[in-house]
């Protein structure tokens, strides 16, 4: 069942790349979008074998449920409109205002909400290793329910909020200077005082990755100090592992922000914030999916079983 519905996802999703793939070569844009075809169908991959495998349905693998979902939204959202402005000349390249607000509102929805399920996900590994007798009565899947609704719901109430800040604004200019619309984008199209979406902007944006920063560093230094104070070493080699790839994404992800964040704070660098910009929409969940979809035993034996069957 799995294997038939990811080989629909994939020739449905190929029809609409396969035709032009040659004007593809040597377009950086396009090569991206055609990558991020790829991460789209991984995603929904993992997505659907969490929901059909019963042997899933467990809280770890809820949450690396939860940042599919997340990585097939941010691509979604982005990518489709990079790829139709691949074959139109820079003077054909329009996008209404209210189209502009929301591309901004999911573009920066996607960045928040990687970091608050990585949180929790850090949360559920500290339980998981550092409180195994009591994880069943912890991360109850109410509580991951819980958990993960409140994760995405943070994110979206503060994103609304300084995507709000900057619709407020009068326009003056029409031309956003970005390879898709974010916040900068927005208020950069307004002639008024737009200090506080600077300061709500960068307060935001480094609070999230300071809080998130702190949240994973706290929780892995508590499991560090319980791997090395016991002396099972196959316990330990487990925990290693499932630690290591979280920590992975997690600085992948804590690594392309920060990237984007300064490179903003610097106009000469216009092209490399916009190469970093798409990167950030294409590389962290084509590795996530990579990372945590070969680390699941079950997933891993579903994609063998696919790629073997003639």
């Amino acid at each position: 069942m799995i294997w038939l519905l990811f080989v629909v996802i994939l020739c449905g999703n190929f029809a609409c790349f396969c035709g032009d793939f040659q004007q593809f070569v040597g377009d950086f844009k396009a090569v991206c979008s055609v990558f991020s075809f790829f991460v789209v169908n991984l995603s929904l991959f993992m997505v659907i074998s969490s929901i059909l495998l019963r042997s899933l349905h467990e809280p770890m693998y809820l949450l690396f449920c939860n940042m599919s979902v997340n990585d097939v939204f941010g691509s979604s959202v982005v990518i489709p409109r990079l790829l139709a402005d691949v074959f139109l000349p820079s003077s054909q390249r329009y996008i209404r205002y209210t189209n502009c607000a929301v591309q901004a509102f999911c573009t920066h929805f996607h960045g928040a909400t990687s970091h608050t399920v990585l949180m929790i996900m850090a949360f559920d590994r500290y339980n998981a290793i550092c409180r195994p007798l009591r994880y069943a009565a912890i991360m109850t899947r109410r509580t991951v329910v819980l958990l993960s609704t409140l994760a995405w719901m943070v994110s979206f109430v503060m994103i609304l909020v300084m995507v709000s800040l900057s619709i407020r604004l009068s326009r003056c200019r029409r031309v956003v200077n970005h390879p898709f619309c974010d916040n900068p984008s927005l208020f950069k199209l307004s002639c008024e005082n737009i200090f506080i979406n600077h300061v709500y902007g960068l307060i935001t944006a480094m609070g999230m990755m300071a809080l998130s920063l702190c949240v994973v560093v706290l929780n892995y230094l508590r499991i560090a100090v319980v791997c090395l104070s016991r002396k099972n070493q196959v316990l330990n080699r487990r925990a290693l592992q499932t630690c290591a790839s979280h920590l992975a994404v997690y600085v992948i992800l804590l690594l392309s922000g920060f990237i984007i964040i300064i490179l903003h704070r610097f106009p000469q660098l216009s092209e490399e914030r916009k190469l970093a910009s798409i990167l950030f929409h294409v590389v962290p969940p084509a590795l996530n999916g990579v990372i945590y979809g070969l680390q699941i035993k079950a997933v891993r034996e579903k994609i063998l079983i696919i790629f073997n069957r003639k």
